[in-house]
Protein backbone atom coordinates (compact mmCIF):
# COMPACT_ATOMS: atom_id res chain seq x y z
CA UNK A 1 0.00 0.00 0.00
CA UNK A 2 1.07 3.52 -0.74
CA UNK A 3 1.03 5.07 2.55
CA UNK A 4 1.92 8.93 3.35
CA UNK A 5 2.25 11.34 6.38
CA UNK A 6 1.73 15.21 5.99
CA UNK A 7 2.39 18.35 8.10
CA UNK A 8 -0.29 19.18 11.14
CA UNK A 9 -1.51 22.36 10.04
CA UNK A 10 -3.77 23.14 13.08
CA UNK A 11 -2.92 25.81 15.02
CA UNK A 12 0.73 25.43 17.52
CA UNK A 13 -0.14 21.63 16.52
CA UNK A 14 3.42 20.23 16.37
CA UNK A 15 2.90 16.45 16.54
CA UNK A 16 3.20 14.00 13.33
CA UNK A 17 1.22 10.99 12.40
CA UNK A 18 4.52 9.00 11.37
CA UNK A 19 7.85 8.61 13.27
CA UNK A 20 10.97 7.93 11.04
CA UNK A 21 10.83 4.27 13.01
CA UNK A 22 7.64 3.54 11.75
CA UNK A 23 7.97 5.07 8.73
CA UNK A 24 11.13 2.29 8.37
CA UNK A 25 8.64 -0.34 9.10
CA UNK A 26 5.99 0.40 6.60
CA UNK A 27 9.32 0.53 4.52
CA UNK A 28 10.18 -2.97 5.10
CA UNK A 29 7.10 -4.71 4.69
CA UNK A 30 7.08 -3.58 1.18
CA UNK A 31 4.47 -0.64 1.06
CA UNK A 32 5.45 3.45 -0.18
CA UNK A 33 6.07 5.85 1.90
CA UNK A 34 5.65 9.78 1.27
CA UNK A 35 6.26 12.45 3.48
CA UNK A 36 5.52 15.95 3.45
CA UNK A 37 8.71 18.00 3.94
CA UNK A 38 9.07 19.34 6.99
CA UNK A 39 6.26 17.30 8.40
CA UNK A 40 7.87 15.92 11.71
CA UNK A 41 10.42 18.80 12.49
CA UNK A 42 8.00 20.47 15.40
CA UNK A 43 8.30 17.04 17.31
CA UNK A 44 11.99 16.88 16.52
CA UNK A 45 12.27 14.30 13.10
CA UNK A 46 14.11 15.93 10.61
CA UNK A 47 13.69 14.93 7.15
CA UNK A 48 16.95 12.83 6.85
CA UNK A 49 15.95 10.62 8.91
CA UNK A 50 12.43 10.23 6.90
CA UNK A 51 15.26 9.81 3.59
CA UNK A 52 17.12 7.20 5.97
CA UNK A 53 14.04 5.41 6.47
CA UNK A 54 13.13 5.07 3.18
CA UNK A 55 10.65 7.86 2.51
CA UNK A 56 10.16 9.74 -0.73
CA UNK A 57 9.97 13.41 0.54
CA UNK A 58 7.53 15.44 -1.63
CA UNK A 59 7.41 19.27 -1.54
CA UNK A 60 3.53 19.87 -0.93
CA UNK A 61 0.81 18.07 0.98
CA UNK A 62 -0.98 17.63 -2.20
CA UNK A 63 1.73 15.82 -3.48
CA UNK A 64 1.30 13.34 -0.73
CA UNK A 65 -2.50 12.99 -0.88
CA UNK A 66 -2.27 12.33 -4.49
CA UNK A 67 -0.24 9.69 -3.59
CA UNK A 68 -1.23 7.60 -1.29
CA UNK A 69 -3.89 5.15 -0.29
CA UNK A 70 -3.78 5.72 3.27
CA UNK A 71 -3.08 9.47 5.14
CA UNK A 72 -2.17 8.84 8.59
CA UNK A 73 -2.66 11.83 10.88
CA UNK A 74 -2.84 13.10 13.57
CA UNK A 75 -5.35 16.21 13.74
CA UNK A 76 -8.67 16.30 11.70
CA UNK A 77 -8.45 17.68 8.26
CA UNK A 78 -9.13 21.45 7.62
CA UNK A 79 -11.06 22.51 4.92
CA UNK A 80 -7.95 23.73 3.06
CA UNK A 81 -7.35 20.20 2.58
CA UNK A 82 -10.49 18.95 2.05
CA UNK A 83 -9.83 19.26 -1.61
CA UNK A 84 -7.12 17.59 -1.38
CA UNK A 85 -9.73 13.84 -0.84
CA UNK A 86 -10.31 11.27 -3.48
CA UNK A 87 -12.52 8.76 -3.76
CA UNK A 88 -11.24 5.23 -1.30
CA UNK A 89 -8.65 7.16 0.14
CA UNK A 90 -8.25 5.97 3.92
CA UNK A 91 -7.94 8.84 5.88
CA UNK A 92 -6.32 7.45 9.24
CA UNK A 93 -6.22 10.00 12.33
CA UNK A 94 -8.62 11.56 14.96
CA UNK A 95 -11.42 12.88 13.09
CA UNK A 96 -14.02 13.92 16.06
CA UNK A 97 -16.67 14.16 13.79
CA UNK A 98 -19.61 14.65 16.53
CA UNK A 99 -18.30 18.65 16.73
CA UNK A 100 -17.53 19.23 13.15
CA UNK A 101 -19.94 18.93 10.74
CA UNK A 102 -18.28 20.38 7.90
CA UNK A 103 -15.31 17.97 8.03
CA UNK A 104 -18.27 14.95 8.04
CA UNK A 105 -19.62 16.16 4.63
CA UNK A 106 -16.70 16.94 3.38
CA UNK A 107 -15.36 13.47 3.59
CA UNK A 108 -18.86 11.93 2.72
CA UNK A 109 -18.92 13.80 -0.07
CA UNK A 110 -15.45 12.56 -1.33
CA UNK A 111 -16.15 8.96 -0.17
CA UNK A 112 -13.49 8.45 1.97
CA UNK A 113 -13.29 6.12 3.92
CA UNK A 114 -12.36 8.04 7.53
CA UNK A 115 -10.71 5.69 10.20
CA UNK A 116 -11.24 7.48 13.17
CA UNK A 117 -8.84 6.78 16.24
CA UNK A 118 -11.05 8.24 18.78
CA UNK A 119 -14.01 5.56 18.56
CA UNK A 120 -11.84 2.06 18.18
CA UNK A 121 -13.34 0.29 20.90
CA UNK A 122 -11.57 -3.01 21.59
CA UNK A 123 -13.87 -5.86 23.13
CA UNK A 124 -13.24 -5.11 26.53
CA UNK A 125 -14.16 -1.46 25.95
CA UNK A 126 -10.86 -0.29 25.66
CA UNK A 127 -10.47 2.73 23.07
CA UNK A 128 -6.37 2.18 22.45
CA UNK A 129 -5.62 4.90 20.29
CA UNK A 130 -7.41 7.34 22.62
CA UNK A 131 -5.91 6.43 25.98
CA UNK A 132 -2.25 7.48 25.34
CA UNK A 133 -3.75 11.12 24.33
CA UNK A 134 -6.22 11.16 27.11
CA UNK A 135 -3.27 10.46 30.01
CA UNK A 136 -1.08 13.49 28.53
CA UNK A 137 -3.88 16.05 28.47
CA UNK A 138 -5.21 14.81 31.90
CA UNK A 139 -1.70 15.28 33.20
CA UNK A 140 -1.33 18.72 31.01
CA UNK A 141 -4.68 20.25 32.53
CA UNK A 142 -3.34 20.52 35.84
CA UNK A 143 -0.09 21.87 34.36
CA UNK A 144 -2.03 24.25 32.71
CA UNK A 145 -4.69 25.05 35.12
CA UNK A 146 -1.99 25.67 38.01
CA UNK A 147 -0.20 28.45 35.40
CA UNK A 148 -3.77 30.19 34.98
CA UNK A 149 -4.47 30.10 38.55
CA UNK A 150 -1.53 32.01 38.97
CA UNK A 151 -2.14 36.48 39.09
CA UNK A 152 -0.31 37.29 36.50
CA UNK A 153 -2.17 35.17 34.25
CA UNK A 154 -5.74 36.88 35.80
CA UNK A 155 -6.19 33.57 38.20
CA UNK A 156 -6.77 33.46 41.48
CA UNK A 157 -3.31 33.91 42.76
CA UNK A 158 -3.34 30.39 44.46
CA UNK A 159 -0.73 27.07 44.69
CA UNK A 160 -2.17 24.38 44.49
CA UNK A 161 -0.10 22.47 46.41
CA UNK A 162 -0.25 25.67 49.50
CA UNK A 163 2.59 25.95 51.99
CA UNK A 164 2.65 25.03 56.31
CA UNK A 165 -0.14 27.59 57.23
CA UNK A 166 -1.41 28.05 54.06
CA UNK A 167 -4.24 25.75 52.39
CA UNK A 168 -4.32 23.88 49.67
CA UNK A 169 -5.77 25.11 45.92
CA UNK A 170 -9.20 22.68 45.86
CA UNK A 171 -9.13 20.72 42.54
CA UNK A 172 -12.57 19.05 41.08
CA UNK A 173 -12.05 17.16 38.41
CA UNK A 174 -15.59 15.99 36.06
CA UNK A 175 -15.22 12.35 34.99
CA UNK A 176 -13.11 9.59 36.90
CA UNK A 177 -11.97 8.04 33.22
CA UNK A 178 -8.18 8.38 31.80
CA UNK A 179 -8.06 11.81 31.41
CA UNK A 180 -9.93 12.45 35.49
CA UNK A 181 -7.27 9.47 36.63
CA UNK A 182 -4.38 11.06 34.98
CA UNK A 183 -5.56 14.67 36.13
CA UNK A 184 -6.08 13.13 39.73
CA UNK A 185 -2.44 11.80 40.02
CA UNK A 186 -0.68 14.72 38.74
CA UNK A 187 -2.60 17.20 41.28
CA UNK A 188 -2.42 14.93 44.39
CA UNK A 189 1.25 14.99 43.45
CA UNK A 190 1.26 18.39 43.29
CA UNK A 191 -0.56 18.41 46.59
CA UNK A 192 -3.79 19.68 45.79
CA UNK A 193 -6.91 18.68 47.74
CA UNK A 194 -8.85 17.06 45.03
CA UNK A 195 -12.46 15.93 44.37
CA UNK A 196 -13.06 13.38 41.59
CA UNK A 197 -17.16 13.02 40.51
CA UNK A 198 -18.62 10.95 38.56
CA UNK A 199 -22.05 8.63 37.76
CA UNK A 200 -20.16 5.15 38.42
CA UNK A 201 -20.14 4.29 42.02
CA UNK A 202 -17.63 1.10 41.20
CA UNK A 203 -15.40 3.78 39.33
CA UNK A 204 -15.55 6.17 42.65
CA UNK A 205 -14.54 3.08 44.69
CA UNK A 206 -11.65 1.92 42.03
CA UNK A 207 -10.14 5.79 42.08
CA UNK A 208 -10.41 5.55 46.54
CA UNK A 209 -8.50 2.60 46.52
CA UNK A 210 -5.96 3.92 44.17
CA UNK A 211 -5.78 7.49 46.04
CA UNK A 212 -6.36 7.16 49.07
CA UNK A 213 -6.16 10.93 49.50
CA UNK A 214 -8.50 11.87 47.04
CA UNK A 215 -12.14 12.95 47.64
CA UNK A 216 -15.12 11.32 45.62
CA UNK A 217 -18.89 12.42 44.91
CA UNK A 218 -21.40 10.66 42.53
CA UNK A 219 -22.18 13.10 40.11
CA UNK A 220 -25.42 15.08 39.94
CA UNK A 221 -26.48 18.79 39.46
CA UNK A 222 -26.63 19.29 43.38
CA UNK A 223 -23.47 17.98 44.09
CA UNK A 224 -21.55 19.11 41.03
CA UNK A 225 -22.86 22.77 41.96
CA UNK A 226 -21.30 22.45 45.49
CA UNK A 227 -18.19 21.38 44.57
CA UNK A 228 -17.86 24.33 42.08
CA UNK A 229 -18.25 26.98 44.27
CA UNK A 230 -15.41 26.01 46.45
CA UNK A 231 -12.91 24.94 43.29
CA UNK A 232 -9.72 26.53 42.54
CA UNK A 233 -9.22 24.52 39.16
CA UNK A 234 -11.92 22.65 37.72
CA UNK A 235 -11.08 19.74 34.95
CA UNK A 236 -13.66 18.48 32.13
CA UNK A 237 -12.87 15.38 31.57
CA UNK A 238 -16.65 13.40 30.98
CA UNK A 239 -16.58 11.55 27.61
CA UNK A 240 -19.02 9.32 25.65
CA UNK A 241 -17.13 7.99 22.71
CA UNK A 242 -18.21 9.47 19.24
CA UNK A 243 -20.53 11.66 20.92
CA UNK A 244 -20.84 15.63 21.65
CA UNK A 245 -20.20 15.65 25.15
CA UNK A 246 -22.50 16.35 27.81
CA UNK A 247 -22.89 19.45 29.38
CA UNK A 248 -22.12 19.25 32.96
CA UNK A 249 -20.41 22.59 34.07
CA UNK A 250 -23.21 25.03 33.74
CA UNK A 251 -23.19 28.84 32.84
CA UNK A 252 -25.58 29.35 36.42
CA UNK A 253 -22.38 28.11 38.68
CA UNK A 254 -19.92 30.17 37.46
CA UNK A 255 -21.89 33.35 39.40
CA UNK A 256 -21.15 31.29 42.55
CA UNK A 257 -17.38 30.03 41.72
CA UNK A 258 -14.52 31.84 43.19
CA UNK A 259 -12.94 34.79 40.85
CA UNK A 260 -10.45 33.77 39.33
CA UNK A 261 -10.94 29.67 39.56
CA UNK A 262 -10.04 27.77 35.91
CA UNK A 263 -11.80 25.84 33.98
CA UNK A 264 -9.71 23.21 31.67
CA UNK A 265 -12.31 21.41 29.58
CA UNK A 266 -10.49 18.62 28.12
CA UNK A 267 -13.87 17.67 26.03
CA UNK A 268 -13.44 19.84 23.66
CA UNK A 269 -12.76 18.21 21.14
CA UNK A 270 -16.09 16.64 21.41
CA UNK A 271 -18.08 20.04 21.85
CA UNK A 272 -17.08 20.57 25.11
CA UNK A 273 -18.80 19.46 28.65
CA UNK A 274 -19.40 23.43 29.46
CA UNK A 275 -22.04 25.29 28.15
CA UNK A 276 -19.55 28.48 28.19
CA UNK A 277 -17.03 26.51 26.65
CA UNK A 278 -15.40 27.46 22.48
CA UNK A 279 -12.66 25.75 21.43
CA UNK A 280 -9.32 27.95 21.31
CA UNK A 281 -6.15 27.53 20.62
CA UNK A 282 -2.70 27.29 22.16
CA UNK A 283 -1.97 30.90 20.67
CA UNK A 284 -4.77 32.45 22.54
CA UNK A 285 -6.14 29.74 25.27
CA UNK A 286 -8.27 31.44 27.40
CA UNK A 287 -10.62 33.73 27.54
CA UNK A 288 -13.29 34.92 30.93
CA UNK A 289 -16.73 34.02 31.31
CA UNK A 290 -18.14 36.01 34.68
CA UNK A 291 -14.54 36.03 35.70
CA UNK A 292 -13.73 31.92 35.68
CA UNK A 293 -10.77 31.65 33.24
CA UNK A 294 -11.39 29.06 30.52
CA UNK A 295 -9.00 27.14 28.95
CA UNK A 296 -10.64 24.66 25.84
CA UNK A 297 -7.27 24.36 23.71
CA UNK A 298 -8.75 21.73 21.40
CA UNK A 299 -5.55 19.88 20.90
CA UNK A 300 -3.78 20.14 24.24
CA UNK A 301 -1.16 17.06 23.79
CA UNK A 302 0.32 19.23 20.76
CA UNK A 303 1.93 21.11 23.71
CA UNK A 304 4.69 18.23 24.09
CA UNK A 305 4.83 17.38 20.57
CA UNK A 306 7.65 15.26 21.35
CA UNK A 307 6.00 13.14 24.22
CA UNK A 308 2.75 12.91 22.63
CA UNK A 309 3.82 11.72 18.84
CA UNK A 310 5.87 8.79 20.20
CA UNK A 311 2.98 7.96 22.19
CA UNK A 312 0.21 7.77 20.07
CA UNK A 313 2.23 6.59 17.00
CA UNK A 314 3.11 3.40 19.22
CA UNK A 315 -0.99 3.06 19.50
CA UNK A 316 -1.68 3.46 16.18
CA UNK A 317 1.55 1.28 14.49
CA UNK A 318 -0.29 -1.94 14.90
CA UNK A 319 -3.19 -1.52 13.41
CA UNK A 320 -2.17 0.60 10.54
CA UNK A 321 -0.01 -1.97 9.58
CA UNK A 322 -2.87 -4.22 9.65
CA UNK A 323 -4.46 -2.07 7.20
CA UNK A 324 -1.62 -1.94 4.85
CA UNK A 325 -1.09 -5.19 5.18
CA UNK A 326 -4.45 -6.34 3.73
CA UNK A 327 -6.59 -3.28 2.80
CA UNK A 328 -9.20 -2.11 5.37
CA UNK A 329 -11.90 -4.51 4.51
CA UNK A 330 -10.00 -7.20 5.08
CA UNK A 331 -8.43 -6.16 8.07
CA UNK A 332 -11.98 -5.44 9.80
CA UNK A 333 -12.29 -8.97 8.65
CA UNK A 334 -9.13 -10.10 10.66
CA UNK A 335 -9.53 -7.86 13.75
CA UNK A 336 -13.32 -6.71 14.20
CA UNK A 337 -12.19 -3.86 16.59
CA UNK A 338 -11.55 -1.99 13.30
CA UNK A 339 -15.01 -1.75 12.70
CA UNK A 340 -15.78 0.62 15.33
CA UNK A 341 -12.96 2.68 13.82
CA UNK A 342 -15.06 3.64 10.84
CA UNK A 343 -16.80 6.51 10.52
CA UNK A 344 -17.51 7.22 7.08
CA UNK A 345 -17.41 4.77 4.02
CA UNK A 346 -17.82 5.01 0.62
CA UNK A 347 -20.48 8.15 0.98
CA UNK A 348 -22.27 6.66 3.49
CA UNK A 349 -21.66 7.78 7.70
CA UNK A 350 -20.66 4.25 9.66
CA UNK A 351 -20.44 5.78 13.12
CA UNK A 352 -24.14 5.50 15.11
CA UNK A 353 -22.92 8.15 17.64
CA UNK A 354 -21.88 10.35 15.41
CA UNK A 355 -25.17 10.09 12.95
CA UNK A 356 -27.21 10.23 16.09
CA UNK A 357 -25.08 13.93 16.64
CA UNK A 358 -26.98 15.49 14.02
CA UNK A 359 -30.48 15.89 12.32
CA UNK A 360 -30.83 14.29 9.19
CA UNK A 361 -28.34 11.92 9.01
CA UNK A 362 -28.68 7.98 8.56
CA UNK A 363 -26.61 5.67 10.07
CA UNK A 364 -25.07 2.48 8.07
CA UNK A 365 -23.76 -0.34 10.05
CA UNK A 366 -20.55 -0.72 8.39
CA UNK A 367 -20.62 -5.11 8.39
CA UNK A 368 -23.06 -4.68 5.50
CA UNK A 369 -20.99 -2.48 3.26
CA UNK A 370 -18.24 -5.58 2.94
Amino acid sequence: MRVGCVKEIKDNEFRVGLTPDHARIYAQEGHMVFVEKGAGVGSGFMDEEYEAASATLLDDPKAVYDAVDMMIKVKEPLPVEYGYFHEGMIMYTYLHLAADKEQMDALLKAKVKGVAYETLMEKDGSLPLLIPMSQIAGRLSIQEGAKYLEKTYGGEGILLAGVPGAPKGKVVILGGGTVGTNACRIALGMGADVTVIDISLKRLEELEIMFPAVHTLVSNDANIERALAMADLVVGSVLIPSKSAPKLFKRSYLSKMKQGAVFVDVAIDQGGCGETSHVTTHADPVYKVDGIIHYCVGNMPGAVPRTSTIALTNATLGYGLLIARHGLEEACHRNNALYSAINTYDGKLTCRNVADSFEGYEYTDPRTLF
